[in-house]
């Protein structure tokens, strides 16, 4: 879930590059934009985030404290557990979806987009990688946008174009906004594919990609698909073999979304999606911090259906510190966040549909709200000399992130032959992958907190990515 960029001078309000999107829509598409999001005032939408946040906390807190004040406080969590329960087994026991297989004929054009600055350890690799897939000739292009890099990114680029004929480059001015998506949404009007897919500049991807991903397009419905995210240095120490198992419990959870007709989420890397189905969306968002949570809301809303699947995947670095990754998943959780402090009145208003809507809010549950209850929770357990009172609703949460790590990890393993050892090595996996995932509640606790006492200009640090794994 790679979070947008953003430079020093890029401006809270600029939204030039979305509105033009916009303005360029047909008349046909307008219409069904201003049906679609009749209240969704692009600019205004997306201030007063610290007051949002500000009050979603004090209901956290206070709606905590209450429950353990008052004598049916328990009832409430019960009743609370018994819907995220029924929820979590809904969601573990789903039949995953089946796709269309592998055509030769009448395959559509695709636009590989990649947005890089500063990727000189990568750029080479990623290049021959993406422009040697197996599709038909003539029938995809590469671009990449060379986000006014200061190192030997462009040089590189401009070498590698004359030994491939498929590879396009665009160099941005200096004062170019919007980071990523400001990338990709001033490059999307050069591009001719019918399907546009994404990637970060660390990705390695197999060379049938392209033949096995393009076929789940044939469903007209389908707006965008996500392929499983990989480790490429998963070896490497305790973090990136935690950030292993924890993209697989994010398939896991991801496909079985998708399973169930929930909110299956794109993850910015690896992503495929519909040029009719972004148009009808505006673009990329420029004004957050997690472009791929922000453009997966609006699919949904404009009624367009996601895939995730667990093959093919695409690895990218993982990040070796734990600086690094309280950084990177500071920026994650805050784009998350932001997501349902945007459009909470359009979540509330069922604008998703029923299934949908409990799937989003189960989700805030579990993600966002626990973790933010976990303070007052545990002081008044203290203070009032009591087990914790969300602790059943916890206890779901755990055991569907145990559950669903282990079976991801097991389906990564398919190819292989089952013996007691191999679910040994998972269930250790698995153990070291629950450890490591405690950090999310450190992570959230903290990022919820700041977002309501601090305000913060949307800015982002780039992840360095070191060509490690290739």
């Amino acid at each position: 879930m790679p979070a947008n960029s953003w430079s020093d001078n890029d401006s809270f309000s600029e939204f030039d590059a979305l509105d033009s999107l916009l303005s360029e829509l047909s008349v046909e598409d307008e219409e069904l934009v201003e049906e679609t999001f009749d209240s969704l005032s692009l600019p205004s939408r997306f201030q007063n985030r610290r007051r949002k946040a500000a009050i979603v906390l004090t209901l956290v807190w206070s709606s905590t404290i209450a429950l353990h004040l008052i004598s049916w406080g328990s009832l409430l969590v019960l009743g609370l557990s018994a819907i995220v329960g029924f929820h979590a087994l809904t969601v573990v026991f789903a039949r995953l979806k089946t796709y269309p297989e592998a055509v030769t004929e009448d395959l559509p054009f695709v636009s590989v987009m990649v947005a890089a600055k500063n990727e000189e350890a990568v750029i080479s690799n990623l290049v021959d990688n993406l422009c040697n897939l197996k599709y038909p000739d003539g029938r995809y292009e590469v671009w990449i946008v060379d986000d006014n890099s200061s190192d030997n990114t462009g040089q590189l680029l401009t070498q590698l174009t004359q030994e491939y004929k498929n590879l396009k480059i665009f160099r941005r001015s200096p004062d170019a906004t919007g980071g990523k998506s400001g990338a990709l949404n001033q490059v999307l009007p050069m591009t001719k594919g019918e399907i546009v897919a994404v990637f970060d500049a660390d990705a390695q991807v197999p060379p049938d990609l392209l033949m096995r991903v393009i076929p789940m397009f044939q469903r007209q419905q389908v707006g965008a698909v996500q392929v499983r995210k990989a480790i490429a240095n998963q070896g490497e120490n305790f973090w990136t073999q935690g950030q292993y198992a924890e993209m697989a419990l994010d398939t896991f959870l991801q496909s079985h979304r998708n399973a169930i007709a929930g909110v299956p989420e794109l993850r910015g890397n690896g992503q495929f999606v519909r040029r009719q189905a972004l148009s009808r969306c505006g673009g990329w968002n420029e004004e957050t911090i997690t472009d791929d949570l922000d453009l997966t809301f609006r699919l949904h809303l404009d009624k367009w259906d996601i895939e995730c699947v667990f093959d093919p995947f695409v690895k990218e670095e993982g990040v070796t510190t734990a600086i690094a990754l309280w950084h990177q998943r500071n920026r994650w959780v805050e784009g998350g966040f932001q997501r349902y402090l945007d459009y909470w009145d359009l979540l509330l208003k069922n604008r998703l549909g029923s299934r949908k809507t409990l799937d989003m809010l189960v989700f805030l549950l579990s993600q966002y709200i626990m973790p933010m209850a976990i303070v007052p929770d545990f002081l008044m357990a203290i203070i009032r000399q009591r087990p914790p009172m969300l602790t059943p609703v916890t206890g779901i949460a755990m055991s569907m992130s145990v559950t669903g790590m282990f079976v991801g990890l097991a389906r990564i393993r398919k190819d292989q032959n089952f013996k007691i050892s191999s679910y040994l090595v998972m269930l250790l996996q698995t153990i070291r992958g629950t450890i490591y995932m405690l950090h999310w509640l450190v992570v959230i606790s903290s990022v919820t907190a700041r977002m309501s006492v601090r305000p913060k200009r949307l800015k982002w640090v780039k992840t360095v990515h070191q060509g490690n794994g290739h």
